[in-house]
């Protein structure tokens, strides 16, 4: 596939290999973009936001529903490339394609529905009889630098609020998976004009280097590491910023929880994707009085788990990103064992592959539990009630989401007034996300919020009016 600027295809000599993880053939290739590239990119994109603030809204609402019907038409082959690209299962990146039709519907029910608010300017004196309101508009042009994990959702969380908020895009998809995200960057394109939406294949270092620095960026929406989020932060100016840094979401069972429930809750949370998730359960918090209960359910639940060819419709667990992503799990789990850590099961490594994994007797301050782990790992932490779970939820530089599973009301309500997140889920795993729920969380993990009504307000500036009659 060829990266778009624009308008067109643009190919190039240099080309970076796309490889399956699961087999490590080559599924395709890219193009080797570098800054003259992105440059060229966002001069395209500055052409174009000039043109596209003054398409009507309901214009835009109706063009994102046509891009809607062309993604539906081909879901099939959007859930293919995802799997190929970064080996997800093929059932689970089914339901990504659907949650992404449903994240481009609520952007273009959001595209109609931006409003300003009139202004009491006679509750100051001297302000009487002048009318004041303000109205929202675009920021102009939006860099969006997105993750390898969720390519064709997250990619359609940064651009279509940015589209239906009027705004156009510079786009960055991983390098590790950037198949869909360049496949839906065509199907926009032949909905608008030239420029609206530019889609650059590269490596940060180039590519996404001059889309956080250059001046004619307005606003950075990026998802991917703190050290790569920390770094934009530094050399974005005073560009706006949405930075998604990834989490070390626990997940607490009570001695009251429905341990049915929550053992499914702490198996999809902890597995889903072969545990490449931000909001995916790296902790799991057990009450002493329910721990063995709990354990030996979930263990039995893990050990169930298919884990082979990501394209079988059974495979529950595929393969890692690569083969240094699974390496770099296979040593956390041997050094968490080295430091006391009891293997239940998994912990076995086959090329990109890293079987499920319950580690128990994990204590707080392992670095397995210390840092975001991105893989098939399940560690378990006994405390003594919820004051105790809630202290070691909290004892992390992230704060993205968490869960908790309780029967307990009080409980429930001291946990989401005291769990430092972005997000309490009662009665669910952290790896819960509705598409128009507020996203972000604190701490290290980020700021600002994705969700697409709080995307789009994130995307717009305030321009006040006053209005003095004669």
């Amino acid at each position: 596939m060829n990266m778009l600027i624009n308008g067109k295809q643009i190919a190039k000599s240099e080309k970076i290999e796309i490889i399956n993880p699961a087999n490590n053939e080559i599924v395709d290739t890219v193009p080797h973009g570098n800054r003259t590239d992105a440059k060229k990119a966002i001069e395209s994109a500055n052409k174009a936001k000039r043109q596209l603030k003054d398409v009507p809204s309901h214009i835009i609402s109706e063009n994102l529903y046509e891009i809607h019907e062309e993604i539906l038409k081909n879901s099939k082959t959007f859930a293919k490339l995802i799997t190929l690209d970064c080996g997800k299962p093929i059932k689970n990146s089914k339901e990504e394609v659907k949650r992404s039709l449903q994240t481009i519907l609520l952007s273009a029910e959001e595209a109609k529905r931006i409003y300003g608010e009139t202004i009491p300017l006679d509750a100051c004196a001297g302000g009487e009889n002048i009318i004041g309101f303000t109205k929202k508009i675009p920021l102009g042009v939006i860099g969006a630098i997105t993750p390898f994990n969720f390519p064709l959702n997250l990619v359609i969380h940064k651009i279509a609020p940015a589209i239906a908020a009027k705004n156009v895009v510079v786009l960055k998809p991983s390098i590790k998976a950037p198949l869909a995200a360049l496949k839906l960057a065509e199907i926009i394109d032949t909905y608008f004009e030239a420029g609206v939406i530019n889609a650059i294949t590269g490596f940060g270092r180039e590519v996404g280097d001059e889309i956080v620095k250059n001046p004619g960026v307005d606003k950075i929406s990026f998802t991917g590491s703190v050290e790569t989020g920390l770094n934009i932060s530094k050399n974005a100016g005073m560009k706006k910023l949405t930075l998604e840094l990834g989490g070390n979401d626990p997940l607490i069972i009570l001695e009251d929880a429905d341990i049915d429930k929550a053992v499914d809750a702490a198996v999809t949370g902890s597995y889903s994707n072969a545990g490449q998730v931000c909001i995916g359960v790296k902790r799991i918090i057990l009450d002493g009085k329910i721990a063995d209960e709990f354990t030996d359910k979930f263990v039995k639940a893990t050990l169930k788990l298919n884990v082979g060819d990501p394209m079988d419709i059974k495979t529950d667990v595929g393969p890692l990103i690569d083969e240094s992503a699974a390496i770099e799990i296979e040593n956390k789990v041997n050094t968490a064992i080295n430091e006391g850590a009891e293997l239940l099961c998994g912990g076995k490594r086959d090329g990109t592959f890293y079987t499920p994994t319950v580690l128990d007797n994990v204590k707080s301050n392992m670095n397995i539990v210390q840092e975001e782990t991105f893989g098939p790992i399940s560690p378990l932490i006994h405390v003594n009630g919820i004051d105790e779970a809630i202290k070691v939820a909290n004892d992390t530089k992230y704060g993205l989401q968490a869960g908790i599973f309780t029967c307990n009301i009080n409980n429930a309500l001291k946990a989401a007034q005291e769990i430092d997140a972005g997000s309490v889920l009662i009665n669910k795993p952290s790896t819960y996300r509705a598409d128009n729920m507020p996203f972000g969380g604190c701490k290290m993990s980020g700021m600002g919020k994705e969700g697409i009504k709080y995307a789009v307000e994130d995307m717009t500036k305030i321009k006040l009016v006053i209005l003095n009659p004669i």
